[in-house]
């Protein structure tokens, strides 16, 4: 059993892997990481790795700690089973890499782009050959809703749930279709553009909005979206350390 731990900007997920399988999950805080032990205690995992795209602070440190098994933690210097093409690794968010790396394990050989539709939006390219190219940031979706209320005098704040017509026919769905069918038209613009140079690419998308964004792409296609994206490609890593560690003891 693997304990995946992916700390993102708004909320951390736990994940226990049997194999390639997800055998059981639990939200946490992302500053507290409540449950996370006794997620660990119910599952006993023989080994564990931790994502994060904050910085750990003492209570998380506290809790990682108390774990049952050696953790590894994602950083540039980790061995991945993909080739890194982004010209600074070091800044290169953890989250994304594992994203990738996740894709790829799904669909060995294929052109494919990665949308992971969180707090930002980001848009990575990985191509047939296990060659990671890097990709785009963008803000997310309640980032645009936020910023729409935030730097103007008079609009509301617009939640994401409602109609989002083509056409808004009034300032809510105006403000909501906005920002959601502008995402999706983000995304059919990138997936156009990526073609030209990748005529086979296929798309797969992640990410707590990831639905609502699948259902309004035109390009990306049926059966994209997967809840676990950055969670198989962070057990895919742990993985293949494994692997090499054994190989290093022979």
């Amino acid at each position: 059993m693997n304990l995946i731990i992916d700390i993102g900007n708004t909320v951390a997920k736990c994940v226990a892997f049997d194999g390639n399988d997800v055998a059981e999950h639990q939200l946490a805080d992302n500053r507290t990481l409540d449950g996370l032990v006794q997620l660990a205690v119910r599952t006993r995992p023989q080994r564990a790795i931790l994502s994060s795209v904050v910085p750990l602070n003492s209570d998380m440190r506290r809790r990682l700690a108390l774990l049952p098994c050696p953790l590894t933690e994602l950083t540039h210097a980790t061995p991945v089973p993909i080739r890194n093409g982004y010209r600074t690794p070091q800044t290169l968010g953890s989250d994304r890499l594992a994203a990738v790396v996740g894709a790829a394990s799904l669909k060995p050989g294929k052109d494919l782009l990665v949308v992971d539709a969180g707090t930002c939006i980001t848009y990575d390219l990985i191509d047939a050959t296990g060659l990671y190219h890097g990709g785009n940031i963008a803000p997310g979706l309640h980032m645009r809703l936020a910023a729409m209320h935030h730097y103007t005098g008079k609009l509301p704040l617009v939640g994401a749930e409602g109609e989002t017509p083509l056409t808004g026919y009034d300032t809510q769905t105006a403000i909501r279709s906005g920002a959601l069918q502008g995402i999706a038209c983000e995304v059919d613009g990138y997936i156009l553009r990526l073609r030209q140079a990748y005529p086979e690419l296929e798309v797969l998308i992640t990410g707590g909005d990831g639905p609502k964004i699948a259902v309004l792409s035109s390009e990306a296609g049926t059966g994209g979206y997967d809840e676990w994206l950055v969670a198989r490609g962070l057990n895919a890593i742990l993985n293949y350390n494994e692997q090499l560690q054994k190989h290093e003891k022979e």
